[in-house]
């Protein structure tokens, strides 16, 4: 008997200590907040896959989250400052023993969305409970007593996305375009042997890009992220669409499995991709009125004919595949300028940011941040602006090569003379060109303000002797001129020639030090009394004829651009001495 009570003494032990182990087998080992300008993301790192309900409270408005089998294992409450809708997360007392109730306190009622999200392939991660308030959401609560008790009925509906009416109209002073830093916030993106995260890097360089884009002055660039956090891929496209964005570019850094691969890629839309979006957008309908441009008025139209659909929806996506090729073909000749290229073409791929109908979208991969070299590089200011340099400059060839309809793009050789385009006005010309309409009048003996389609106007003093800079798409502020670092140059070299500090020329383009690398683009801002400016050769060019256009003699500007011989490349920038 002594024997047997024993035993059964040691099985029941056994029962009660698996029970409990049972009852707290998960973890909450930390919780993340992501507040960003469109929603605040919140994630739980859980020990095990969670297994979780959730329900909404009322006066105040609160969200309720019980996970079972858990315990708690970091600090609550948390305080959040910067989320529009969320202000403090508690733990409350557990319906039954073994279960973690968690309380999030709201500005207002929401309809979160909630899901788990598995570990992550390379380990940064691993099982997370995640919650999705999204600001523009307000829901109704279920529940007045001021209690954590469960409401009559759960909450489990993801918000609805809310279309954002847009104009079809794209005629505009001003060509916007988005630029996109991948990943953010709680997705860090690809991580480097010395544990620089990708989305960091993203982020500096697309400010870069931002800032080169918004100092020309007919294009205004936007960011999809301004900050450290995440954007749902989908709201990336939706930014850029009510933004009137004319493309979208998203910036990256590539990784692999293993150290060796290295050098820049542009991505393009796959044709697969492209044909299975297409029998998305035409099955909802309700988004087909999203898209710019006059097919969405035409779909608006047709809205139950799934033939319109399938026609007008294969040519927006045939069109933002051809322009979205071009611009990543002028993307590839101006990086390969400054950096190693892992591929030499454009990359067809599917991925999701570049699946808009109406924006052309590009992926820039700026290099491979798995190798230890490139790493080094990317998270370096200078290579950044390097890369920031070609992606803009990219951008402005492009669109000087495929001028948008009604947007005011200087495309005469000599400067002095516009050929009107649709949606163009003559306030809008005069402010285009710096001048005024009263001097557009008079230069043009112009009865009225009305213009026509194809006329041509003289945009300067007819007597007028200045010299103009390079033929070029869009104008620049005429104080900040771009200085291409050659052979032999030094940084006090460069200050001397332009008549600037050393410590302008570092502070302006954000140096470190006094290195400056042969092809290193420097933005050196002028007085308005300097005496160069640049010119950026065209095909056809040779030294003598800018020489003639300057007038300037070849000596001068051999000396001027430390230039060995005659020879030119298509792009390349010289500094042209003032005569």
């Amino acid at each position: 008997m002594k024997h047997f009570s024993w035993r059964a003494f040691c099985v029941l032990i056994a029962l009660v200590l698996g029970a409990s182990f049972q009852a707290s087998a998960n973890t909450i080992n930390s919780i993340r907040v992501w507040p960003s300008p469109h929603d605040t993301r919140v994630v739980m790192d859980m020990g095990e896959e969670p297994t979780f309900s959730y329900f909404a409270l009322s006066s105040p408005d609160r969200i309720v989250v019980d996970i079972q089998n858990t315990t708690l294992k970091t600090s609550l409450p948390i305080k959040v400052t910067d989320s529009k809708v969320l202000t403090t997360i508690r733990k409350s007392s557990a319906p039954k023993a073994g279960t973690y109730r968690l309380v999030f306190e709201l500005t207002q009622a929401m309809k979160p969305e909630v899901f788990k999200l598995p570990p992550t392939s390379d380990g940064q991660y691993g099982h997370r409970l995640v919650l999705d308030f999204t600001h523009e959401e307000s829901g109704s609560s279920s529940n007045t007593n001021g209690t954590d008790a469960p409401a009559p009925a759960t909450v489990k509906a993801a918000p609805e996305v809310k279309s954002t009416p847009v104009t079809t109209s794209r005629v505009s002073t001003k060509i916007v375009v988005a630029i996109d830093p991948g990943h953010g916030g709680e997705d860090p993106g690809s991580i480097g042997p010395t544990r620089k995260y990708e989305k960091h890097i993203n982020l500096a360089i697309a400010k870069k890009v931002v800032s080169k884009l918004n100092s020309t002055s007919n294009v205004h660039a936007v960011l999809t992220r301004t900050g450290d956090y995440y954007v749902n891929l989908n709201k990336r496209s939706e930014i850029a669409r009510k933004n009137k964005a004319l493309l979208l570019v998203s910036i990256h850094a590539d990784s692999y499995t293993t150290s060796g691969p290295r050098g820049a890629s542009v991505f393009v839309l796959s044709t697969r991709r492209a044909n299975t979006e297409i029998g998305r957008w035409v099955v909802k309908k309700e988004e087909q009125s999203e898209l710019l441009g006059g097919g969405g008025i035409l779909l608006s139209k047709n809205n139950n004919d799934k033939n319109v659909s399938q026609t007008v929806l294969d040519l927006q996506f045939s069109h933002s595949q051809t322009e979205g090729n071009k611009l990543a073909l002028h993307v590839i000749k101006e990086l390969r300028q400054i950096t190693r290229m892992h591929t030499s073409k454009p990359v067809y791929a599917s991925l999701a940011v570049l699946k808009s109908p109406d924006i052309p979208s590009i992926l820039v991969e700026t290099g491979f941040i798995s190798n230890p070299a490139e790493e080094k590089l990317l998270v370096q200011n200078y290579h950044q602006d390097k890369l920031a340099g070609a992606i803009s400059n990219a951008i402005k060839q492009y669109f000087k090569d495929n001028p948008p309809e009604g947007m005011i793009v200087v495309s005469h050789p000599s400067g002095t003379t516009h050929k009107v385009r649709s949606g163009e006005s003559l306030s809008v010309i005069a402010q285009n060109y710096g001048t005024t309409t009263a001097n557009l009048t008079k230069w043009n003996n112009l009865k009225s303000s009305s213009l026509a389609v194809g006329q041509e106007l003289k945009v300067a003093a007819p007597n007028s002797t200045a010299k103009t800079s390079a033929p070029a798409a869009l104008s620049y502020h005429s104080d900040v001129v771009t200085h291409v670092v050659k052979r032999g140059e030094y940084l006090g070299k460069i200050a001397e020639q332009y008549s600037v500090s050393m410590q302008s020329i570092k502070d302006q383009n954000n140096l470190r030090s006094n290195t400056v690398n042969v092809g290193q683009k420097l933005q050196i801002t002028v007085k308005s009394s300097s005496k160069t400016t640049t010119y950026k050769v065209q095909r056809g060019d040779f030294l003598g004829k800018i020489a003639d256009k300057y007038g300037v003699s070849i000596t001068e500007l051999r000396k001027a651009n430390n230039l060995r011989s005659d020879s030119l490349a298509v792009g390349q920038e010289l500094t042209i001495p003032q005569s």
